[in-house]
């Protein structure tokens, strides 16, 4: 009993520098979505949807690398662009937007434009969350920060990219556009999986060039996403206008 408390400190310490990154990402968020907030309960579920992401793309990516292995070198360069692009990439980013549009598609309070972008990023940042558990927990606290900085508000920054284009296919839809839709929900899905698969490509390659390229993509990245996030809250609409 002595030893049980100060495990379970060092449990929430962990616990608190892996999953508080997502937390402060989703407050900003749902603090830009400024005509109307979105119930807590959807939140909460579209958080658990990136949970589940998680689990699918754990087993899929499983499969994927088995089966990448046996047609490409591995550690090749060739390897490793289509492990982050076809692999990690197609098949996290897929997960999260499957899950986005069966929770959400049909939701009554999806009823603005940005609320595409809050849907999909608290998917992203639930996927995101947990998989900065598992890192944490698994390589000790030496990875939380720079997971903090990097892999949390990148899950976010593809995200936001979905979510933009997610919210214009809904437009679409209402107004009877089926071309738009379909093209608006493809580039949701293309944008985040470029995005995601060029991160990935970039920190798995671990040349000096290519951590030079990440830090500079890096940067601009989150420049244009914070900048997309203020001109969307802005000019938020109803999404049947």
């Amino acid at each position: 009993m002595i030893f049980a408390i100060p495990m379970l400190m060092i449990a929430a310490i962990y616990a608190g520098a892996a999953l508080l990154p997502a937390y402060f990402l989703m407050r900003y968020i749902y603090r830009m979505d400024k005509i109307e907030k979105e119930p807590m309960r959807l939140l909460f579920a579209l958080a658990g949807m990136g949970i589940i992401a998680a689990a699918i793309s754990s087993v899929v990516e499983g499969i994927g690398i088995s089966a990448l292995g046996m047609f490409v070198e591995e550690n090749s360069r060739a390897y490793i662009i289509l492990l982050a692009f076809i692999v990690v990439a197609a098949v996290e980013e897929g997960a999260k937007l499957l899950l986005l549009k069966r929770r959400t598609w049909n939701e009554l309070n999806f009823n603005y434009r940005f609320d595409g972008i809050v849907y999909a990023v608290f998917v992203s940042l639930g996927f995101a969350a947990i998989e900065n558990l598992n890192y944490v927990m698994g390589y000790g606290l030496s990875v939380a920060p720079m997971r903090a900085i990097l892999a949390v508000p990148g899950h976010m920054g593809f995200g936001v990219f979905m979510g933009v284009f997610y919210g214009r296919a809904k437009v679409c839809d209402l107004r009877g556009d089926a071309n738009g839709r379909k093209e608006n929900l493809v580039c949701a899905y293309l944008s985040s999986v470029l995005l995601h698969g060029f991160y990935d490509a970039c920190v798995m390659m671990g040349t000096a060039l290519s951590t030079v390229i990440f830090v500079v993509f890096v940067i601009v990245m989150y420049i244009w996403i914070t900048r997309l996030i203020k001109r969307e809250s802005a000019g938020d609409m109803p999404v049947y206008q």
